[in-house]
Parts: structure tokens; C-alpha cells; sequence
């Protein structure tokens, strides 16, 4: 593992992080303001108000944000969301669903294989990509897209997944006040970034700290309630910027499995760092939930932290922690003495998968 020293060496960094890793995590709240604007734009027709269900169609990224979408939706609005990772169609698709593609690359073999099963329903039906063979089929059966163009990883583009899908529900009746929710948001993770920018030295940097703490260990990340899916967020992007082993789990859930589990093996009890992404606004016998998780943690011997999200309403808390687990993950690989950007594991998956047809 490398000195943490190296976090404030520009040179260092310029030097592990040759794909601009660091400046794709430095522009979210930027990208996130203009995806908002742009999403605004899309029209989608009258009858797509009337709707029972969402389904949303993704993996990666693009699915994480609409695990994220589907917990700010239930906060205020009964229409369930569902997202749906598999190569198939769920077999609830009908006339009143919406059923919304959400692929980076528009090429995504499970999202076009399930989409191309929608085509034979009566659902609603919407693309959120950048091209490829999605944006042809959607084009080809005029099927409404929101269509951007971004320059970076398809994880990198968070604000692009996350923020059309507000729109959508801002547009279609289903939440209201999402304008003044997402101002609240992007201020908050700009004042965020100003105090865990790259220019920020570790002794001033929370996510810096953080990430020297992680170094050489396994992180498991634990959320609950708007934040679990943020915990998710946490453990895909140590995966794949860091290169590391990560976990994550959900409370109150992981007190009925987890729990019990802190002590065995005990190799790995050492190796595990737990980190805890809490709000103040959880419900109260949540909290407890953590406060007795973290003592058993302490009886196990088994270090964690606290990451407490921003002030502000559920979206600015979520997408602060967002901002802060891309910011630590970056850190976290640069400490590892690997490049952030590739994810050769995974074009090696997607050049195999292409030969087996």
C-alpha cells in the first residue's frame, strides 16, 4: 500500500489516475445540474401519467440509480418501482406500466434482451441512454428517449441516471417540489466537495482519512432507509475504481443475519473495516439498530467508522454520501497504486459473452 502522503501530490495523482478519474468524481455535482436541465426538456406523452408501476430496466450504474429513484419515490408516492436486473421481462408488465431502459452505452446485453421483450407489451415505454442498439430500437418503434452524451465511465455518470428519472416523476405528476429538492441537493454537494476535493490535504479531509483507514482492508458498508442504496453505491464503486473486495449491508435487516456472524473466521474479522452511512432523520429504532451493531462490532474486535450525510432533505443527504463514497473509492485506488478508470474484468466478461452467440 502506498503513503497516504501521495494524496496531496498532484503529481502522484496525475500519475496513478491517467484516465481522469478524479476529475469525473470532482464534476458529479456539475454533471448532475446539467443532466437536471436537461431532462426537464423531455416530453413525454399525456397518457404516460397514467401509470400503476414502474419498471426500470438496467445494471450497473444505471441500475443503482433507479434503486436509489424507487426509495425517494416511496417517500411520497404509492406507485411502486421495480428493478429489474435479468435478461427477461418480470411478468407484472402491462398497459399501466412505464416501462423505462437505462443503459449507458445502449448496448447493455441484459437491458436490451428484456427490453426487446417489452416491445410485445402495452407498456409505456421510455429509453434513457447515449446511443447504440437501444436508441436504434427506441427510434424504430417511437418509443420516447432521453438521449445525452457524457465523456467517461458509465459509473461516472450517475447525475445522468439518477436525474432523468426525477424529471420523469416530476413531469408525470408523481412528486412534487423535486425542482427546489434537487437545488437543496446540488448546493449541499458543492459545499461537500469544497472540504473533500483533491486539494483539500488529508489532515483537513474526511474522505481522504477515510479511505487511509480502508487501505489493505475489506470495507463493508452499511445504510439503511434512503441510504442503503448509497451503501450499495459504496461497495460497486470500491469494486470497480479501487479494485478491492466490498460489501454491503441494510439495516434493520442485517440484525437478523449479519449480527451474528462479526466474530468468524477470525482472520477475517481483522481484515473487515465496517462503515456506516447514517442520517439524523432515520426512524428512531433504526438508530438503535446501529447502536447495538456497532457494540457487537467493538466486543468483536472489528474497527468501523460513521459517515454522517449532509444536512438537507433525503435527496442532498443521499447524494452527498454519493458524492463522498466516489470521493473515497477514488482515494482508495489511488492508495492501492492502481488506475481508478479500467474495469478490464469486465470488458473481458462483455468480449467473452459476445463470442458465446
Amino acid at each position: 500500500m502506498s503513503d497516504p502522503g501521495i494524496l496531496d501530490d498532484p503529481a502522484a495523482r496525475a500519475r496513478l489516475d491517467p484516465g481522469g478519474m478524479g476529475a469525473s468524481v470532482r464534476g458529479l455535482p456539475d454533471q448532475c445540474r446539467a443532466a437536471w436541465q436537461e431532462a426537464r426538456r423531455l416530453e413525454l406523452p399525456a397518457d404516460y401519467r397514467k401509470i400503476e408501476r414502474i419498471v426500470i430496466l438496467g445494471m450497473g450504474g444505471s441500475a443503482i440509480a433507479g434503486d436509489l429513484f424507487r426509495l425517494l419515490l416511496a417517500r411520497e408516492c404509492p406507485v411502486p418501482v421495480l428493478n429489474h436486473r435479468q435478461y427477461d421481462l418480470p411478468a407484472c408488465v402491462d398497459g399501466r406500466t412505464l416501462l423505462i431502459a437505462s443503459s449507458f452505452s445502449g448496448n447493455t446485453e441484459e437491458t436490451l434482451s428484456a427490453f426487446q421483450r417489452g416491445l410485445a407489451t402495452p407498456a409505456k415505454k421510455l429509453v434513457i441512454t447515449t446511443g447504440g442498439a437501444l436508441l436504434t430500437t427506441a427510434r424504430a418503434n417511437g418509443i420516447p428517449a432521453f438521449v445525452f452524451e457524457y465523456a467517461g465511465e458509465p459509473r461516472s455518470a450517475f447525475g445522468y441516471g439518477l436525474m432523468p428519472l426525477l424529471a420523469i416523476a416530476e413531469g408525470t405528476g408523481l412528486m412534487q417540489g423535486v425542482e427546489r429538492d434537487v437545488e437543496v441537493a446540488l448546493t449541499a454537494m458543492e459545499s461537500l466537495r469544497s472540504r473533500i476535493g483533491e486539494d483539500v490535504p488529508l489532515a483537513e479531509n474526511a474522505a481522504k482519512r477515510l479511505a487511509d483507514r480502508l487501505a489493505g482492508r475489506i470495507p463493508v458498508i452499511y445504510g439503511a432507509e434512503v441510504l442503503s442504496e448509497v451503501a450499495h453505491r459504496w461497495k460497486t464503486q470500491l469494486n470497480e475504481s479501487a479494485k478491492s473486495w466490498a460489501f454491503y449491508e441494510q439495516l434493520p435487516e442485517a440484525s437478523h443475519n449479519a449480527l451474528v456472524s462479526y466474530e468468524l473466521p477470525r482472520e477475517v474479522a481483522r481484515l473487515v473495516f465496517v462503515v456506516y452511512l447514517r442520517s439524523p432523520d432515520f426512524h428512531p429504532r433504526v438508530a438503535l439498530h446501529y447502536e447495538f451493531s456497532q457494540r457487537a462490532l467493538a466486543e468483536a474486535g472489528v474497527e468501523y467508522a460513521e459517515v454522517q450525510a449532509e444536512s438537507g432533505n433525503a435527496l442532498a443527504q443521499a447524494m452527498t454520501s454519493v458524492l463522498m463514497g466516489d470521493y473515497v473509492s477514488y482515494y482508495a485506488a489511488l492508495l492501492n497504486g492502481v488506475d481508478p478508470t479500467p474495469t478490464t474484468g469486465i470488458d473481458r466478461l462483455k468480449a467473452w459473452l459476445a463470442q458465446q452467440k
